[in-house]
C-alpha cells in the first residue's frame, strides 16, 4: 500500500476511502455529500482548504471527477472524548523503538469509541513522533509492556518479529484458585469468534491457540498465574483460564458477559503483559522489556485492610 498523501495529524492518520464501483454520482464531493450527509458544511470546508485528497496527491475540489473505485484521503474530526484518568509510563526510548508500560483501560490504538484515548494518539501528540506505530497490540483492558516503531524505515523489522513469533512474551494474571488443578500446564485449544458476538469461544477442530500455565503462589481462593502464550488469539489467556474453571479477576466476558460503564474503572482486568524478549534484528543484541506494574487484587490479598 502507498504512503497517504496527508501526513499525520493531531495523532491520527488521515482515513482512507475506497469510492464505490458504481453509482449516479458525477463528482467526488457528491459522492462524499451523499454518504455523510450530517457533515456536509465540514466537508465543503475541508474541500476549501485542500484537506481532502485523491489517491494521486491531487486535493479533491467541488469538480473532480468521480472515479470508480479510485481513493480519497480525509481528516477526520477527533471526537470529544472523556480522558482515561491513568498515564503511559515509558520503559525504553531509542532511534528505532519506544517501549511503554500501557495501563488498564486505555486502548492501543484508534478503534471504536476510543480514538483521541489510545496509547497511540496520545504518544503522537505527546511526543512529537508523528511515524509512531505498535508493533502489537493489547487489549484495552489488559496493562502492560506494549512496543512501538519510532521511524517507518524501522517498522518492519520489528513487526515481522511478532509475526512470525520470535518475541517472548509473558504475561501475570490473577484468577482463582484450584488446589486439585495440576500446574504447569499448556492448554491447546481452537479459538473463533463468531460473527456478530462478543465473546471467543472454544471449538472442535485443529488447535491455533497454545498457553503454558504456570502457578506462582496462591492466598486463599486466589492465586498469581505466569502465563507464557506461544499464539496471539484473541481473548486467548482469558479464554484459556475460564476453561480450566480459574477465570481471570475482574473479566467482564468470561464466563459470563455483563455490562460495565464506560468510565467505571474500579474493577480492572487481573492481566498484565509483565514483559517481552526477543534478538534485535539490526544488531541480534538480546532486548528485555519488563512491567513496572502491580496487579491491585494480588495487593489487596496481601493488605486485607490498608
Amino acid at each position: 500500500m502507498s504512503a497517504a498523501p496527508l501526513p499525520v495529524r493531531d495523532g491520527l492518520n488521515p482515513t482512507r476511502l475506497r469510492l464505490p464501483e458504481r453509482g449516479p454520482w458525477t463528482t467526488v464531493m457528491e459522492y462524499l455529500l451523499a454518504r455523510f450527509p450530517d457533515d456536509a458544511a465540514r466537508l465543503r470546508e475541508k474541500v476549501a482548504l485542500a484537506e481532502v485528497m485523491g489517491g494521486d496527491g491531487v486535493p479533491v475540489t467541488s469538480e473532480t471527477e468521480f472515479a470508480p473505485r479510485s481513493f480519497v484521503y480525509l481528516y477526520r474530526d477527533p471526537p470529544i472524548e472523556a480522558r482515561v484518568p491513568f498515564e503511559i509510563e515509558i520503559l525504553h526510548r531509542d532511534r528505532d523503538l519506544l517501549v511503554v508500560d500501557k495501563p488498564h483501560f486505555l486502548a492501543s490504538t484508534p478503534r471504536g469509541r476510543h480514538i483521541v484515548e489510545s496509547a497511540l494518539v496520545r504518544l503522537r501528540r505527546d511526543l512529537e513522533l508523528p511515524e509512531l506505530t505498535p508493533a502489537h497490540r493489547l487489549d484495552r483492558v489488559t496493562a502492560g509492556v506494549l512496543v512501538f516503531t519510532v521511524r517507518q524505515e524501522a517498522r518492519r523489522a520489528y513487526q515481522l518479529l511478532f509475526e512470525q513469533r520470535l518475541v517472548t512474551k509473558e504475561y501475570e494474571a490473577i484468577a482463582g484458585f484450584d488446589p486439585a488443578l495440576t500446574l504447569p500446564r499448556t492448554v491447546h485449544s481452537r479459538i473463533v469468534k463468531e460473527r456478530g458476538m462478543l465473546q471467543c469461544i472454544e471449538a472442535p477442530g485443529e488447535p491455533n491457540a497454545h498457553t503454558r500455565i504456570e502457578l506462582l503462589e496462591a492466598r486463599g481462593d486466589l492465586a498469581r498465574y505466569r502465563l507464557l502464550p506461544s499464539t496471539g488469539k484473541m481473548h486467548q489467556l482469558r479464554v484459556h483460564l475460564n476453561s480450566l474453571g480459574i477465570p481471570i479477576v475482574g473479566d467482564s466476558f468470561y464466563p459470563r458477559l455483563y455490562d460495565v460503564a464506560p468510565e467505571d474503572y474500579s474493577n480492572p482486568l487481573q492481566l498484565l503483559a509483565r514483559s517481552v524478549e526477543f534478538d534485535d534484528p539490526h544488531t541480534g543484541e538480546p532486548r528485555r522489556f519488563v512491567s513496572e506494574r502491580h496487579l491491585s487484587a494480588w495487593e489487596r490479598t496481601s493488605n486485607p485492610n490498608p
